[in-house]
């Protein structure tokens, strides 16, 4: 299994400066096989880009890059700004890139000629079920792969977000088995109530309202996975990753 760590695991020590290029070694030290950085926590892109390029090079990571935005527009307009995010991955030589789906239900363009432009032979774009009506639900997460996978883009997929599931209020495991056939990435977190009654994201894969290990069942084995929510220090981290090792 291929395991990913997303750099939200580390957000305590983002919040207090520390740069995405360093937890590259960290990564690798930990004895992850890639990492998932976020867009949202670089500061500094013309040097941050390429010295996770460098880093992740040297160390023989894969890396993953996480866009906190839209594929298509309110209007159904595809987003401007997705060359400018495939160019971004390109200098950091990523492998995957993940977006959120957006108002395809919009969309009224030819998805062949509009994704023509992006380098989808050489960077496989996903869309994420997040917490919003638009795009964290399973019918408009497979209308849209579904209409991708017609228009003959088998580079576009599918990232399953475990906890994510927790905050729309759809079905884990009916979700899992409706969206399995597009999926090529799995992110594991898990979910429950805290005591004010608000949702949140625990710490512990094996604490919250998700049995995750039969939920990923039925998903596809043969996909990337990623570790995605913070934790405090790295000994947290290793006994995270050895959960989720002693799965599979």
């Amino acid at each position: 299994m291929t395991l990913i760590l997303n750099t939200w695991i580390f957000e305590k020590d983002v919040q207090n400066g520390t740069s995405q290029v360093d937890l590259v070694d960290r990564v690798k030290k930990l004895g992850a096989d890639g990492i998932e950085v976020r867009r949202e926590y670089f500061k500094d892109f013309d040097s941050e880009l390429d010295g996770v390029s460098k880093a992740a090079a040297k160390d023989h990571l894969i890396v993953n890059y996480s866009v906190p935005d839209v594929v298509f527009e309110e209007d159904g307009s595809i987003n401007p700004k997705l060359g400018q995010y495939f160019e971004e991955g390109k200098k950091m030589g990523i492998s995957k890139i993940k977006f959120n789906t957006g108002h395809f239900d919009n969309y009224r363009g030819n998805l062949a000629h509009d994704f023509a432009k992006f380098p989808l032979a050489e960077i496989k774009m996903n869309v994420e079920n997040d917490q919003t009506p638009v795009s964290g639900t399973p019918d408009a997460i497979a209308t849209f792969l579904t209409a991708a996978r017609q228009a003959g883009l088998n580079s576009i997929g599918y990232v399953y977000d475990l906890g994510n599931w927790a905050f729309t209020g759809f079905d884990a495991v009916e979700a899992a088995k409706k969206l399995a056939p597009f999926c090529d990435y799995i992110h594991l977190k898990n979910s429950m109530l805290d005591a004010e009654g608000n949702m949140t994201t625990t710490a512990d894969l094996s604490k919250g309202m998700f049995n995750w290990q039969i939920i990923v069942s039925y998903l596809p084995k043969d996909v990337q996975f990623a570790l995605e929510f913070p934790m405090d220090n790295d000994d947290q981290i290793a006994s995270q990753i050895k959960l989720f090792e002693s799965a599979q």
